[in-house]
Parts: structure tokens; sequence; C-alpha cells
């Protein structure tokens, strides 16, 4: 397809060419293709994942602890930097979609709403048309979760943030929890959330119940939202900072690899089992970024259906490049350390399919 030929062109090309691009014939493509969708039963519907690693302006914010990304700090953090990061998460948007531009994307580690405005508006993505919707935590560093969504095949229903009573375990304040609802289609609702977990710092076994914590409210909106809608199709995506065995995942949320026997109000994590992962620690690769569904989304639902086989964690080779310390592959990213590297995130993305039927 038109659409599909001008996305691997700007998949190939370098963010400077890329900039003088007319992204707007690519949304005119975007849009035929959407309008040509009526004609097919179904829908390709794309959700994408994706910690962009420290998305900070160059402002100081009095409340927040920003200042490792300031003009005058170490890093020298500055708007020539700022913008082409702009330029690379824009790129990975762009590569990781098929007829259109992904319907959904989550993102972890934005800072505040001047950068996703700057994204959808000032980047490659300004012709998508995206909107936005985005929390406001009370993390000490200002950084949030966003969830970029296509308005013409995700109509927002609501918004809400859940809030993490941190001090009840005398822990610092960590990131909100972001609930998205919207009709897709098929005239379902989906319900979307986004949630990046407290870090490992200080070890695994020292935050750990930290995490067990904040994912046990993610678990009662999760069964919430399954016991009150008569036909839930729930999505739970981000870094959990935690691997697809640990506790957190498995226990609290219940979520595991689908096997064949499949509950319609059960979680089964689609990134269980692979041998890849998202992210390399110290050569060796693991998965901290999940994406996990429910049952109903599997079997049982005669308009939405995805499965284990749409997932897939993306390794384009632009986001990656040799290990001079460990060997093999690891993500291009921003920095190592105090140094600026130029590259994309510490994290790859992560891509789910879904099929939707049109509604009649």
């Amino acid at each position: 397809m038109i659409w599909s030929g001008l996305i691997i062109d700007f998949y190939n090309l370098n963010i400077k060419t890329a900039m003088k691009l007319n992204v707007r014939k690519l949304c005119i493509c975007c849009v035929a293709g959407l309008l040509s969708a009526n004609l097919f039963a179904q829908k390709d519907f794309r959700v994408l994942e994706y910690n962009v690693e420290n998305l900070f302006d160059c402002k100081h914010d009095s409340l927040k602890n920003d200042s490792e990304f300031l003009p005058d700090s170490p890093k020298g953090w500055n708007y020539k930097k700022f913008q082409d990061k702009l330029n690379k998460i824009s790129k990975v948007v762009l590569a990781a979609s098929g007829d259109q531009v992904p319907d959904l994307v989550g993102l972890c580690e934005v800072e505040n709403e001047f950068c996703v405005k700057q994204l959808v508006g000032n980047s490659p993505l300004r012709d998508a048309a995206y909107k936005y919707a985005m929390t406001e935590s009370p993390d000490e560093r200002g950084i949030d979760v966003v969830l970029l969504y296509q308005p013409t095949t995700f109509r927002h229903i609501s918004t809400q943030t859940i809030r993490i009573p941190s001090e009840k375990i005398d822990r610092r304040p960590t990131r909100d929890i972001l609930h998205v609802s919207g009709r897709v289609i098929s005239g379902d609702t989906l319900d979307v959330f986004v949630c990046h977990m407290p870090s490992r710092s200080g070890g695994e076994a020292k935050s750990e119940p930290y995490r067990l914590f904040t994912t046990g409210f993610l678990k009662s909106a999760a069964d919430s939202v399954m016991s009150l809608r008569q036909h839930p199709n729930v999505i739970i995506m981000g870094d959990f900072n935690d691997y697809p065995t640990n506790r957190s995942i498995r226990e609290v949320l219940g979520a595991a690899k689908p096997g064949k026997k499949v509950e319609k109000t059960v979680l089964y994590n689609l990134m269980d089992g692979r041998k890849d992962g998202t992210y390399r620690y110290r050569g060796e690769w693991g998965i901290l970024d999940q994406m996990i569904v429910n049952g109903y989304m599997l079997k049982g639902n005669k308009n939405i259906k995805t499965g284990y086989q749409k997932a897939e964690i993306l390794k384009y080779d632009f986001l990656l490049e040799e290990d001079d310390k460990y060997g093999g592959l690891s993500p291009m990213r921003t920095y190592w350390g105090k140094k600026y590297h130029g590259g994309y995130s510490d994290h790859l993305p992560v891509l789910l399919k879904i099929k939707i039927k049109e509604a009649k």
C-alpha cells in the first residue's frame, strides 16, 4: 500500500532527512486508509508501548527534582537535544505503523504536558493528529505516563488516574496509574491502563514491596472494570520494573502466558515466556515492559480478538548498537551515565496487534 511504502521510506531515512518530508502526505494516506477500512470486516488496531528514557524539557520546575536535565547540568540537556529526542520518538512510532499510525501509544518517562504537546505538535507526528491523556503524578522527578490515541479509531470516553498512597508504607511518591476508556469501531469499550511501577533503586529485594503494593491498586482497578462491564476488554501496558515471573505480575496480577484454557476475567501476560527482552542489564536481556490483556480479548469476544503471537518486541536496527563491554546488541540509549550518546532509549518498544470487527 502507498501508506506502508511511505512508512518504510521514513524508517530508512535519517532524522534530518525525515524532517524534510511532507508528513501531511502520510496522514492523507492514513485517512484514506481509515476510510477504505470501512469496506472490510476487520481492522488491524495497533497498540504501542514505549519507555522513552527521560523525555524532559529544558526548564526548571521548582516543585520537582529535574535539575539533572537542564542546560547548566553536567548532562548539558538543551533544546537541540530535546528536539532530537522528539524526532527519534516520532521515528519509532511511525516505524511501528501499518496501514496507519498506531491507534494507541503508551509512553513512560515523560516529564510534563509541554513535552507531550511538543511531541504531537512539533515533531514528525504533528500531522498524525494524536490526542492524549496523561497523569500528573507526585513523583519527585516529575515523570509521568501518557496515552496517545487516534480519535477516529478510539473515541475517548473517560480518563482516570490512580494515586498510590505511598505514605502508608513510608516510601517516596511514585507515578500515578493512567486509566483511559474509549470506544472502538466495533462499538465495544476498551479500557487501557498505562503504568510505570516503582524502580529497583536500592536492589530488587528492598524495592519489591513497593511494586507489590502499587500493583495491588492496578489489580483492584482492573478487577473493578471486569466486574462492572458485561463485555470487558482490558489492556495493561507499561514498564513494570519487574520481569514476567516476578511476584508483582505472576502473583498480584495473576498474569502469565495464556494456555489452552482461557478465562474471561483472568489477566494474561503476552510477554511471558519470550526469550528476547526490552531492556539489557549487564549483558543480560530481560522483559521489564509488559503487554497484558484479559481473557475476553483472547477468547469470547466476537468483535475484538488478539493473541500471544500478536505481541512482539520491536528490534529495529536503528534502535540497537554493539555493546562494547558485554558483547552482542543493546538498546541505543540517550545517555550513558552523564555522557550524551544521542540514541533513542534504554528500552525497546512493544507492539500489540488486535483485530476489530466494525459494527454494522
